[in-house]
């Protein structure tokens, strides 16, 4: 009987271990398996998150060019200066995935003798990209154009490699082009790069054209009628500005005041008719002789002012003396030979505006008193 309790004890004890050992395994596949799981869920919802991710800064990213683009366009939409309109065009061009650079070629039209080109991102050696948006005129109704560049190895680092351009298109018909590039020699313009484009020149092609329009509009407005110089309006804004530019930055500036010779004798003897065609002979032989920087303008009647940038005294006596020799060389009509006398003011520290134009006036004066022909300079 104590054998078999023995024996009993024993079995149930083999028994006893058998099941804890079981019940080991069993708990030690159970976690595996819970912790296999685990980690699957884990690493699931890692990838997720790193997609989110993704499509958090995709979306971002999307954003952040939209809201770029809009403000760009606004800016496009704002304004009525060519040349800001023309930049902020640029700027959204260059804003485009893929795009190192990108150019804006309006044609000339029948105000305009030459084509306007602008733009950003392109340097001297990149001249002859730019250059493809100069076709012959029945190309330049295309939908798009694509090109690609092929370099000699030595040059392919950091040139022009494809590039996209599509039509700018007003209610006038094509006024242009705008041209993307990219310098990536494995970046290739697509479907959605034309798309982004065709939208964009679709929406500033408008802006530039009424841009242009009040430019064109504005130059007529800042010219005399009559001679075709810049009239007195525009002689005072411009010389505002280069008085503030010149005091700012201590630059030379001069102001040449010029009055025609016995003009009321001249309208006189030959009628107002005639003695306005003298004033406009005199207003092209003055603008015959000035600087491309030199600004000629009609500020009355017979008087006529030249804003003479970047120079001292003594140049502009030289300009007077040019003046004077130009408008008395050759008889003007029935008016017979013509002289101006000129008077030179240069800009002094203190000076504004009016204190340099009255100067001006008074040294006019001074040479008027001295004889018809004359020069005078003020102190």
């Amino acid at each position: 009987m104590h054998s078999l309790s023995i024996g009993l004890a024993v079995a149930l004890g083999v028994c006893a271990i058998v099941v804890l050992e079981l019940v080991r395994r069993l708990r030690r596949r159970t976690s595996r398996h819970v912790e296999e799981q685990v980690t699957a869920t884990v690493e699931t919802l890692e990838a997720r998150l790193d997609e989110l991710a993704q499509e958090l800064s995709s979306a971002v990213r999307k954003a952040e060019e939209e809201a770029q683009r809009s403000r760009f366009l606004g800016q496009i939409a704002a304004t009525i200066d060519l040349d800001d309109a023309i930049g902020s065009t640029l700027e959204a061009a260059a804003a485009l995935p893929k795009v190192d650079a990108a150019v804006v070629e309006l044609h000339p039209d029948g105000n305009d003798d030459e084509r306007l080109l602008g733009s950003i991102g392109l340097d001297d050696d990149d001249s002859g990209a730019v250059r493809i948006f100069a076709g012959p005129p029945d190309q330049r109704e295309a939908r798009a154009v694509e090109l690609s560049y092929l370099y000699a190895e030595e040059h392919a680092a950091g040139a022009v490699h494809e590039a996209l351009g599509v039509p700018l298109v007003s209610r006038r018909g094509a006024i242009g082009w705008l041209g993307i590039f990219s310098r990536d020699p494995d970046v290739r313009f697509g479907d959605d790069d034309l798309r982004r484009l065709e939208e964009l020149a679709e929406r500033v092609a408008p802006a530039i054209e009424n841009s242009r329009r009040f430019r064109e509009a504005r130059q007529l407005a800042d010219l005399d009628s009559l001679t075709g110089l810049h009239n007195r309006r525009y002689f005072y804004e411009t010389l505002g500005r280069e008085v503030d530019r010149a005091q700012r930055y201590q630059r030379l500036l001069s102001l040449v005041i010029v009055d025609v010779d016995g003009f009321k004798e001249i309208n006189d003897r030959i009628g107002h008719l005639a003695g306005d065609a003298v004033l406009a002979e005199i207003a092209d032989r003055i603008r015959q002789v000035v600087r491309s920087a030199d600004i000629p303008c009609r500020v009355g009647g017979d008087e006529f002012a030249v804003i003479v940038p970047e120079v001292e005294g003594g140049q502009a006596q030289q300009l007077v003396g040019r003046i004077q020799r130009a408008v008395s060389a050759q008889p003007i009509a029935r008016a017979g030979r013509v002289r101006v006398s000129a008077g030179v003011a240069d800009i002094q520290p203190n000076d504004t505006p009016t204190s340099l134009f009255e100067r001006g006036d008074e040294s006019l004066y001074a040479a008027k008193h001295a004889g018809n022909g004359g020069l005078a300079a003020a102190e």
